[in-house]
């Protein structure tokens, strides 16, 4: 049973601006209106002085951590994905697959559907097997396929309503058709892994193509006769661009420019995790890929491509803060409004305003985690608050 209390002293991040010595007031799980001194007394008060409070982390693709993937048929190994990021801050998560054969796909997509309807993942995300062989990364290219409208529409049945993105690349036969399909059903278009020009991007957009993944990774790069997917994708404001900040998919000028040309509004910081993200270093598998991680670094065995990253969304943000100077408010709305947004769930989760669900995360002076609340439970419990009994996962 979730606690009512009042978390004060910290600067809390609201969506018209940052609050100096505010209070968050969390009751039944969800985020209520701060009451008068002396009615708010009735509530056990959290002193979170010299902290930040900001709200939950959405992450709408992530593949694994924890020594774990989202692409297991163990129900536990994918909860150790969950929990790990959940520990992390991101309090709302996809699972994001990887490509295989789609009888397998869907196979995972059938047990996955069962931990959304759970309440545990927030949807599926399918990132292959529609990509385009000469921009594969670290998908096997034998088991990729063309978009085919009846395929994908395969993913979507055994998601069971499940399914809220998929990633494609739009120049192959039937892209453009699979775009279409997938906005007639509600499921966010992303262009991803693709070698489409810019006028083919344009037509992925007009056709109902929403996301960019991982911007500038796995497409063309941006000329300045061939500008190709990456400025199409920039400049069109009904396209939110995902971008991976771990200091190794991007420079940060590249970020910053990513920030300036779509606007704080149009960007959601991903972490891309696999498996050894909040693990450490070693040899992983990625769908059938082998990988090397050495020094956070996840690269194929066979090739030496990125193969994801080791990322998590606590990192994501203090990096953003403290290296890329980006500033907090900007920060907090690619890592929680705008991802929920996307998914179609900012009544519910993104900001810290009454009536969503009290999901939080707490950041000491120097944008460390120290904190992280879902759903008014502890999960990663601040210094100097009683943890709660039968909460899942990591305490300081």
């Amino acid at each position: 049973m979730a606690e009512a209390s009042v978390l004060a002293g910290a600067r809390v991040v609201l969506p018209d601006g940052i609050v100096e010595d505010g209070r968050v007031t969390v009751e039944g799980g969800t985020i209520v209106p701060n009451r008068e001194s002396g009615q708010a007394s009735t509530l056990g008060t959290v002193d979170l002085s010299g902290h930040w409070i900001v709200p939950g982390f959405v992450d709408i693709h992530v593949h694994g951590g924890g020594g774990a993937s989202f692409s297991s048929d163990r129900t536990e190994e994918i909860l150790t994905v969950v929990d790990t990021h959940r520990t992390h801050g991101t309090t709302t998560m996809l699972a994001s697959t990887v490509t295989g054969d789609l009888d397998d796909l869907a196979r995972q997509a059938a047990l996955l559907s069962e931990l959304v309807e759970q309440g545990e993942l927030a949807g599926i995300h399918f990132e292959g097997p529609f990509i385009s062989p000469h921009r594969c990364g670290a998908h096997k290219p034998s088991l990729l396929r063309d978009p085919h409208p009846a395929d994908v529409r395969k993913l979507l049945d055994a998601s069971r309503g499940a399914a809220r993105m998929v990633t494609l690349a739009p120049e192959l036969p039937g892209g453009l058709e699979s775009v279409r399909l997938l906005a007639e059903h509600g499921v966010i278009a992303a262009v991803g892994h693709t070698d489409a020009a810019y006028e083919a991007t344009l037509k992925a957009i007009d056709a109902g193509a929403t996301v960019a993944t991982h911007l500038f990774n796995a497409m063309p790069s941006l000329l300045h006769r061939e500008p190709g997917p990456i400025a199409a994708l920039l400049e069109d404001e009904r396209v939110t661009v995902e971008l991976v900040n771990d200091g190794v998919h991007l420079h940060p000028a590249i970020l910053e420019l990513a920030f300036r040309g779509a606007g704080a509004d149009r960007v959601a910081l991903i972490t891309d995790a696999m498996d050894a993200a909040g693990f450490g270093d070693g040899r992983y598998l990625l769908g059938p890929m082998e990988v090397d991680v050495t020094d956070g670094v996840a690269r194929l065995v066979e090739g030496g491509a990125i193969a994801g990253s080791t990322l998590t969304l606590d990192t994501a943000f203090k990096r953003a803060v403290t290296i890329d100077r980006l500033p907090v408010g900007d920060v907090v709305r690619a890592l929680s409004a705008n991802p929920a947004r996307l998914l179609g769930a900012y009544d519910r989760i993104g900001s810290l305003e009454p009536g969503k669900d009290a999901d939080l995360v707490v950041l000491d002076e120097a944008y460390d985690l120290v904190g992280v609340m879902r759903k008014g439970q502890w999960l990663v419990t601040p210094p100097g608050v009683h943890p709660q009994s039968g909460d899942r996962g990591r305490r300081t």
